[in-house]
């Protein structure tokens, strides 16, 4: 960025020494404009659903100017292109199919990553090791030595990360965190989380060429090949598609609460040390767990129970505080916290509008996710959100994954980050990638 700055100071300079001064104001920053050249440039790589919103967000900030979008879909990629032409007044925003040239980019400083998740750990490592910052949409990974590949890549090249789990950004969770960790509701015993339960209904493919203007093969990237079908690229189904996707354990909601857990715990860079469980599992296109209960134990004796919400609320009341479709219960000695993006309820009631002193324990501050991420990458502060806690995070979710799919306890040794005297459950730490894909 020093480099355009510099050229655009000089430019500004020369260009006032003449007359008449034709440089408009926004162009030098006055009148609540930032100048290009303090403006953090960014490409979006995947815009369907979820990016398509986030790179809306980013293009809501002044600082920021979105130069390049990528994705599969011609289509998809053209309309938000538009979208962006449309706030910038220009035809300028460029569109690539392939994320490696959208990084080979010398001008651009931050990647947003919003593809299906098989494609995270490829694009996080590509857009380290060029040196961009980035923001991760959840999960980080589909096997923990992907997510620890990930880890690898930021930390080596010094680069800004932000997961996409954005509830951390939120003041409901924060304040939940807060009170925990200052002992308002006694000592920690247990984190119960009650995640989204996936539909009931039964989805089948129906092979069938691609469309024009999708790129079937780069949209399965590293996951094995597969006879395309609509309803295989919806994600109604590949988000349940252990190729894709582990459903609601994870992309479909899960990952927002064990992260928030894991930060309740302050577990950012540990885990659990035991993890069981029981599922019922799809059996139609999709097959990862549908219904299912999840125990794990940590070093200090903290249990953590992931559960779909249904079961979620027979188990424990504490769920029915609020009509919410997933949500975290964290319970003390003394008391309780409910919290979901709905709110905040807490035994004793008078908790929840308790004030965290200065000198008391305190989390970072962010009001807004996005933001939180530029301000780290033009200061150089962690994220709300760094590269550890995310790794760990997804680390349970695998875990768990495991653990479900085995059908038996697994001990796990947080700090070799592997199952104990358990090659097998060790064997599903990774997995192959299609050719030529590979980290």
């Amino acid at each position: 960025m020093s480099g355009r700055r510099d050229f655009l100071k000089g430019l500004a300079g020369g260009m006032a020494a003449a007359f008449p001064t034709i440089v408009p104001s926004s162009a030098l920053g006055r009148d609540g404009y930032v100048a290009p050249s303090e403006k953090i440039v960014l490409g979006a790589v995947g815009v369907g659903r979820q990016g398509s919103g986030d790179m809306r967000g980013f293009l809501s900030q002044a600082d920021v100017h979105v130069a390049a979008v990528c994705d599969v879909n011609q289509a998809t990629r053209e309309r938000i292109s538009t979208v962006v032409n449309l706030r910038y007044g220009d035809t300028a925003c460029a569109q690539y199919n392939d994320y490696r040239e959208l990084i080979s980019r010398p001008d651009i400083d931050c990647v947003l990553i919003a593809t299906g998740e098989r494609w995270h750990p490829l694009i996080a490592c590509a857009a380290a090791r060029a040196g961009k910052h980035m923001y991760c949409e959840k999960p980080l990974a589909l096997s923990v030595a992907n997510a620890k590949a990930v880890r690898q890549a930021v930390n080596e090249n010094s680069v800004a990360f932000q997961f996409g789990t954005q509830q951390r950004s939120s003041f409901y969770y924060r304040h939940a965190v807060e009170l925990a960790r200052n002992g308002r509701i006694g000592q920690l015993k247990t984190i119960m989380v009650g995640s989204v339960r996936g539909p009931n209904d039964t989805l089948f493919g129906v092979p069938k060429e691609p469309p024009p203007g999708f790129d079937y093969d780069m949209w399965l990237g590293p996951a094995p090949w597969a006879p395309y079908s609509d309803m295989r690229v919806s994600v109604a189904a590949w988000l349940f598609i252990s190729d894709y996707g582990l459903g609601c354990l994870d992309g479909a909601w899960g990952i927002h609460d064990i992260d928030i857990a894991q930060w309740v715990a302050d577990a950012d860079h540990t885990g659990p040390v035991e993890v069981e469980g029981a599922a019922t599992f799809y059996t139609d296109i999709r097959d990862v767990p549908h219904q299912y209960t999840v125990e794990h134990k940590y070093a200090n004796g903290i249990r953590l129970i992931h559960m779909d919400m249904v079961t979620a609320r027979k188990r424990a009341p504490e769920f029915n505080a609020l009509p919410s479709t997933g949500a975290t219960v964290v319970y003390g000695t003394e008391g309780w916290i409910f919290v979901s993006r709905d709110g905040i309820v807490t035994r004793p009631e008078s908790l929840a509008s308790e004030k965290i002193g200065p000198s008391q324990i305190q989390v970072i501050r962010s009001n807004d996710h996005r933001r939180n991420l530029l301000e780290a990458i033009r200061g150089g502060q962690k994220t709300i959100c760094p590269i550890e806690g995310a790794v760990r995070a997804q680390t349970v979710v695998q875990q768990e994954h495991i653990a479900l799919s085995l059908g038996r306890k697994l001990e796990w040794d947080p700090v070799a980050e592997q199952f104990k005297n358990d090659a097998e459950a060790n064997r599903w730490l990774s997995r192959p990638m299609r050719s030529p894909w590979h980290l």
